[in-house]
């Protein structure tokens, strides 16, 4: 039996786990099996809580189908809002695999996180080779970004039109990716807006993504396309990118779902 809460952060799902407690974490097969959106639960991201040494909490995160992440930026966002109501504090730190990250209260109900500085050089994202990560020789001229995970994003006119079940996967695993990556699709509305679509790595397609918003500012604002505040509308809402000298903070909604217990 294994006690869990379902939140979501603009319909980018996740189970979440806490064991503070047990400092237990679940095998790729129960992380497979509980992702399953007909047989388990179902989610983009599942997060365990476990005791943070340096930090208030540490934070361990898994793709739908079972390999590890170090970084989701959303359920980041989920997990600091649970814990700040549970406390009661208005800011607190966050363990993870990629950085020790910083989350506040921004007020009306939103939650904002620093994500860390975005990973630039080619063997930190990692690449497969020494290439230039701002123009990656694939076709579409897509950048390279690191946000404790691999990103691959394209700019395009119009991101409604492309066929992401197709060019998600493709890309995905691509070879100059050792690790695989996720895709974002950017369409540029104006220097402080765009339009995103997003494949996860070892997911999918999601309604939303905290890291790919990230990668996806941090690649525009390398390009010249924006400044380095944007609004980032994606299918499930709206989230607000900032990067900023320490970092690149993320603001958005969160909800806290139901309660369950998983006896798979």
């Amino acid at each position: 039996m294994l006690p869990f809460m379902k939140m979501h952060g603009l319909g980018n799902d996740f189970v979440v786990i806490d064991s503070r407690r047990t400092g237990a974490l679940p095998d790729a097969a129960t992380v497979a099996a509980m992702a399953d959106r007909h047989r388990g639960v179902g989610f983009d991201q599942l997060a365990v809580i476990l005791p943070g040494d340096n930090a208030d909490a540490r934070l361990v995160f898994y793709n739908a189908d079972g390999s590890f992440s170090a970084a989701c930026g959303n359920a980041t966002r989920c997990v600091a809002r649970h814990l700040m109501e549970e406390s009661g504090a208005r800011s607190l730190r966050l363990a993870t695999d990629h950085a020790v990250l910083a989350a506040e209260d921004a007020g009306q109900g939103l939650t904002r996180v620093n994500m860390g500085a975005p990973v630039l050089d080619w063997a930190k994202i990692p690449l497969a080779e020494d290439l230039d990560t701002l123009h990656l020789p694939i076709d579409g001229d897509p950048v390279a970004t690191g946000m404790g995970n691999p990103h691959m994003t394209f700019f395009v006119a119009d991101a409604a039109a492309l066929d992401l079940e197709s060019f998600g996967p493709a890309h995905e695993h691509h070879p100059l990716y050792p690790q695989r990556t996720n895709v974002e699709i950017v369409q540029v509305v104006s220097s402080d807006e765009i339009i995103l679509r997003i494949w996860e790595r070892g997911t999918g397609i999601t309604l939303a993504s905290g890291s790919c918003s990230c990668a996806a500012v941090v690649a525009a604002a390398r390009r010249g396309l924006t400044g380095r505040r944007v609004r980032v509308n994606v299918p499930g809402g709206m989230l607000e990118i900032d990067w900023r000298a320490d970092g690149v903070w993320m603001t958005g909604p969160t909800a806290h779902v139901f309660d369950g217990v998983w006896r798979g």
